[in-house]
């Protein structure tokens, strides 16, 4: 391949076709068969990522960013091959201004690292969906998780961009300012792009003090619907959650056979208070309050910040609980997002329509904001099971689109969403087009995501 001597003649050794970085650079979390690219390509400045998005685009070669490859969409798959553009060596933290509470980072430091170099200064990011990824690769799916009730998604995190258009050039949206009102708000359309507009380089995010205190604690419910009618109303009352989490009975099945604890298995929710000492006693006070008319029981503080972090490990490692459900299968990770006065309704259908269906699914969700997910276990070899986990995936879109939600609220679209574009946007679905023409119009970048065929 023409381009692949190309970015050689560029990166010498820094570019790979070897078999095994290949494979790893094509295989994901999910359910999607594998997909590896010609080659891989670790530029290590923005120029080089310009230089190699040329070559891509006088070949016509089809070029997918990589972040650490924690996407459950399939987002980081080079579906048509060529080259993968891996961005982890981008890992340095540019600069701290702890007066204008922000940092720049280049797109391959990882959530993790920054905040342990923000260490000392008062100060955090709090987008946490998980897995340690990258930020560049955060800004790109706009990933959010358990703090977005209180400290929003990466939509509301970036400040400003560096990217790589798909001609090669450089362009910088945004600035340091916290509010603007100058032209096209360049920044916010990369967020969420899927690396399918441009190639994010740089990153201003937002930094946020830490809390004078933090506690957390879980209590459990007779069923789903009290859970999450508890949880209405919680929010309702404009109590400020920082974060506030339910997992269903199942999942807490596959968390005492994955981590070995002994929860009952009934639905639960996890919670943390972030404020003053007096105001995060307050905080719980009141909730437990909301919750005990809701039938709460079971209630359990983690006030150590060893306690702590044992609660949300578990909850973070969701994805890999799910697996001890059914060993031997993989997991269909999915994720709708409805209003708050809908969330009841629509998580109680995802349960009916899963056990309808015979399947075994777990429900984890960042419920304060109407954000929760499905992860249904599926044989892909067995394509009954997969038709009807398919089945299920659909219903699910249905539900949320029925309820005045959207197919996803965190997870993005990816390969997997791309089939239900139409019947949330409509119309708008159009422009979408007309916007990846004109900043794409060879179609090089991240191809096969985002947008449905067309006809």
């Amino acid at each position: 391949m023409s381009t692949i001597a190309d970015i050689a003649g560029l990166l010498g050794p820094r570019l790979s076709t070897g078999a095994s970085v290949r494979d790893q650079h094509g295989r994901n979390e999910a359910h999607y068969p594998p997909a590896p690219p010609d080659a891989v390509a670790f530029p290590e400045t923005a120029d080089e990522v310009a230089a190699i998005v040329r070559a891509c685009a006088a070949h016509g070669t089809p070029l997918t960013a990589f972040g650490t490859g924690t996407s459950l969409e399939g987002q980081h798959l080079p579906v048509r091959g060529g080259i993968s553009l891996d961005l982890s060596r981008m890992d340095r933290v540019l600069a701290i201004n702890t007066e204008d509470l922000n940092a720049v980072v280049q797109p391959g430091v990882t959530r993790t690292r920054l905040n342990a170099d923000l260490r000392g200064t008062g100060l955090f990011f709090p987008v946490d969906p998980g897995a340690d990824a990258s930020l560049g690769g955060m800004a790109a799916t706009r990933a959010s998780g358990t703090t977005a009730v209180r400290y929003g998604t990466m939509r509301e995190n970036v400040l400003a961009l560096q990217a790589v258009m798909a001609d090669g050039s450089i362009i910088r949206t945004g600035s340091q300012a916290r509010k603007s009102s100058a032209g096209y708000d360049l920044t916010h359309l990369l967020v969420g792009s899927e690396g399918t507009l441009g190639i994010i380089t740089e990153l201003t995010v937002r930094l946020h003090p830490l809390p004078e205190a933090v506690a957390a604690a879980t209590c459990r419910f007779a069923t789903v619907e009290d859970a999450v009618t508890c949880v209405i109303a919680v929010i309702q009352s404009a109590i400020p959650m920082a974060r506030i989490e339910l997992v269903d009975e199942m999942m807490v099945r596959g968390f005492n056979l994955h981590s070995g604890t002994d929860l009952p298995e009934k639905p639960h929710l996890f919670l943390e208070f972030h404020g003053s000492p007096t105001g995060v006693g307050e905080q719980a006070a009141a909730f437990r309050e909301i919750a005990g008319e809701f039938g709460a029981d079971g209630w359990q503080d983690a006030t150590t910040t060893e306690a702590r972090s044992a609660l949300w490990a578990m909850r973070h490692n969701a994805h890999y609980a799910t697996g001890a459900l059914e060993p031997g299968k993989r997991t269909l990770a999915t994720d709708v997002c409805v209003p708050i006065s809908k969330l009841a309704e629509a998580v109680v259908q995802a349960q009916q329509d899963a056990a309808a269906m015979g399947l075994t699914s777990a429900i984890v969700g960042h419920v304060g904001d109407g954000n929760f997910h499905c992860g249904v276990r599926v044989n892909p070899d067995d394509a009954e099971e997969m038709a009807r986990v398919m089945d299920f995936s659909g219903r699910l879109a249905e539900t949320a689109l029925r309820l005045g939600g959207t197919v996803t609220g965190e997870h993005g679209v990816g390969l997997g969403k791309r089939k239900y574009m139409a019947a949330e946007h409509g119309p708008a679905l159009a422009w979408m087009r007309a916007v990846k023409a004109a900043f794409d119009p060879l179609g090089i970048l991240n191809p096969g995501k985002m947008l449905p065929p067309e006809g």
